[in-house]
């Protein structure tokens, strides 16, 4: 069966409405997301900030009242519906350079208790989402496997806090002998399986599109499609690891995202030259943000050249980028037209015109079709449809 899954998104509060991840929205709670993922038609859902305490004991509640129930293979489904996935975000601060994050997925409340206990050891405050932690990537891989979790790479490429980004320009430096435990990365908004099939070392690894949502509306910006006997952790862990039932990747156009050009932090302007670009081509500034492209280019090694196994990647354009389409808007197409994901991909042309009119119709069709023209993003301000 197909699930969408989006496996990173992140909780602002925690039910007494103490801060979990400090640039996340307060309305970012367990209950909240799991309502947000019907409207937007997610069936899969990482929650990254899964190792606070007080967040494991809201699971707790929520299970003994059979609001969450445990699946069978780890996971807990909200209205025999939406599974929810256990994951705990880490600022690894034990390698050479650079603090990338790192995503760790555990089967149930009770690994991820043990494992949470162990990494308070190394975090200041584990209280708080991505906190930077003491040790290094295959100290943290070896935790988490010791409670049968696995760990994959964050937004992989980005400038900030990422592996390629800021750590190395081979992610086989860092996990060494432990590379083939890493079954998938994160490709992170401002990139898409394009782009990364330049690095010959990701020719076998999964790459997952999810949102890393710090608001609700950004649940399901980009998603994954996983063909699946059951929705629960064993399944998704055996389908990485084999590299089989992965069926498509949805993803931002990567110009749309915030990093994908090199930015100028003195006169604040994107690149739009041939990556890469080291330096502003129009104030001739080095004081930049290297750009997503501009990285991938610079640590390439080979054309663009997909696997086998390497599913489509599809462009999808967000309600919220396209002209025209509001809050008010947005309320009345989930209303009258389904979900999100069924409105962008699949709601007919006609049943979109009936509900918000012929115009606002075809900037939909014309977002699902490519038939935009996209400014590129950069230096953390998104790209935009023009």
């Amino acid at each position: 069966m197909y699930y969408n899954a989006d496996l990173h998104v992140h909780l602002g509060r925690t039910k007494s409405g103490k801060p979990v991840k400090i640039t996340a929205s307060p309305s970012l709670t367990v209950k909240n997301i799991l309502e947000k993922c019907i409207e937007k038609g997610i069936d899969i859902i990482g929650i990254a900030d899964c190792a606070v305490p007080e967040i494991l004991e809201e699971l707790d509640d929520l299970a003994k009242y059979d609001v969450l129930k445990q699946l069978d293979g780890g996971g807990l489904i909200y209205k025999e519906k939406i599974v929810l996935q256990l994951v705990c975000e880490i600022e690894v601060g034990g390698e050479l350079n650079g603090s990338p994050h790192l995503l760790c997925f555990l089967k149930d409340i009770e690994s991820m208790r043990a494992f949470s206990n162990i990494l308070s050891k190394y975090i200041s405050n584990i209280n708080l989402s991505t906190q930077k932690c003491r040790l290094n990537s295959v100290e943290i891989l070896k935790i988490a496997k010791d409670f049968d979790g696995f760990v994959v790479p964050a937004h992989v490429f980005t400038p900030y806090k990422s592996y390629y980004g800021s750590t190395t320009d081979r992610l086989s430096y860092i996990f060494e002998e432990y590379y083939d435990e890493v079954f998938a990365v994160e490709l992170g908004l401002s990139s898409d399986t394009y782009l990364a099939d330049m690095l010959s070392e990701l020719s076998y690894k999964v790459f997952l599109s999810n949102s890393d949502a710090h608001s609700l509306q950004k649940i399901g910006r980009e998603f994954n499609v996983f063909d699946l006997s059951c929705p629960n952790f064993e399944s998704i862990k055996m389908m990485l690891k084999s590299r089989s039932g992965i069926i498509r990747n949805y993803g931002l156009n990567p110009a749309l995202g915030k990093y994908h050009r090199t930015f100028c932090l003195d006169c604040c302007k994107i690149s739009n030259t041939n990556p890469p670009i080291h330096k502003c081509a129009y104030c001739n500034s080095e004081n930049v943000v290297f750009g997503v492209l501009d990285r991938i280019y610079e640590i390439k090694d080979q054309k663009m050249s997909h696997p086998t196994f390497r599913p489509e990647y599809i462009y999808q354009i967000p309600l919220e980028f396209i002209p025209g389409i509001g809050s008010i808007t947005m309320k009345k197409l989930f209303n009258e037209v389904g979900s999100e994901i069924y409105i962008l991909h699949e709601a007919p042309f006609e049943q979109l015109k009936e509900c918000i009119g012929e115009k606002l119709a075809k900037n939909i069709i014309d977002a699902r079709y490519g038939n935009i023209k996209v400014k590129a993003g950069g230096g953390g301000i998104y790209g935009k449809i023009i």
